[in-house]
């Protein structure tokens, strides 16, 4: 851990949050915490354009962390902050990243020059993504995830008996499928939709992401008591989805509102859907 002091920390120090700028805090950091690293990085996508939001046009403007550089400033941000997280992992850690196609093709060329072994891409798909206001473009439907392990001698967790059990005793596939048409049964029987109003009753973040998609990666590839690490943990759905499932959690944000938030979702004590440990 850091030498600052954290931001909150529960009693038996199983979940902590720390609050400033995510490359000066990893910096501080000692080698080799880390069984897990999931990370939502900025996708760099405020730059004055228009988006859809509620059925209406909106700004896409994030907040000052979203701010685009240029193509060359971009990357090497990316490369710094998955350099520092290399570090922090375990020999047989891993890290799971999601992005869309603003960010995550420089975030996959960046881990391949670091050394990761790449394990997965992994495709999520929208079926209630916004539409392209412009009539220019392919709606925007799916995000990519990209999972690796810390290098190419890393053992890394895999629960496949537990995803097959999921999934009628098949094997999972990377195409993860967020709708209830019976058009995708054949893909994947564990629906990942949009985060739910219960998701969002503390208050809500731009990029937020659904339970189900952070229960599937963590009961995917961690274990109960493994220590579990979101650098740009935002609303901190890493971190409350962690703690149902009996891991340890550690979570960095820049804004102290979604830390806020993040503790009073913690709180609660609720978390829906219901979770499964393992």
């Amino acid at each position: 851990m850091p030498k600052r002091s954290p931001f909150f920390d529960n009693e038996d120090q199983s979940f902590v949050l720390y609050h400033g700028d995510a490359l000066a805090i990893l910096s501080e950091m000692k080698d080799e915490q880390f069984d897990l690293i999931v990370a939502d990085p900025p996708y760099f996508l405020s730059n004055g354009g228009m988006t859809c939001h509620s059925g209406k046009r909106a700004l896409v403007d994030k907040g000052k962390w979203d701010v685009p550089g240029s193509v060359e400033e971009n990357h090497q941000f990316n490369l710094l902050w998955l350099k520092e997280c290399q570090r922090l992992l375990k020999p047989n850690g891993a890290l799971w990243v999601s992005g869309t196609m603003h960010a995550i093709f420089s975030i996959g060329f960046a881990m391949q020059q670091l050394g990761y072994k790449l394990l997965n891409d992994v495709i999520w798909y929208k079926s209630n993504a916004p539409p392209n206001l412009s009539c220019r473009y392919f709606t925007h439907s799916t995000e990519r995830l990209i999972w690796g392990s810390k290098n190419k001698k890393s053992k890394h967790v895999f629960n496949d008996a537990l995803m097959r059990s999921f999934n009628e005793g098949k094997q999972m596939r990377n195409v993860w499928v967020g709708t209830d048409e019976d058009s995708a049964a054949d893909l994947d029987l564990w629906k990942i939709t949009a985060p739910s109003r219960q998701e969002k009753r503390h208050g809500k973040h731009p990029t937020q992401k659904p339970v189900e998609l952070l229960r599937r990666i963590l009961l995917a590839s961690s274990h109960e008591g493994d220590l579990v690490f979101d650098p740009f943990q935002g609303s901190g759905t890493t971190g409350i989805v962690a703690h149902s499932l009996g891991r340890r959690y550690v979570g960095i944000d820049q804004e102290e509102k979604y830390l806020k938030m993040t503790v009073k979702r913690l709180n609660s004590g609720r978390i829906h859907p219901a979770v499964t440990r393992t």
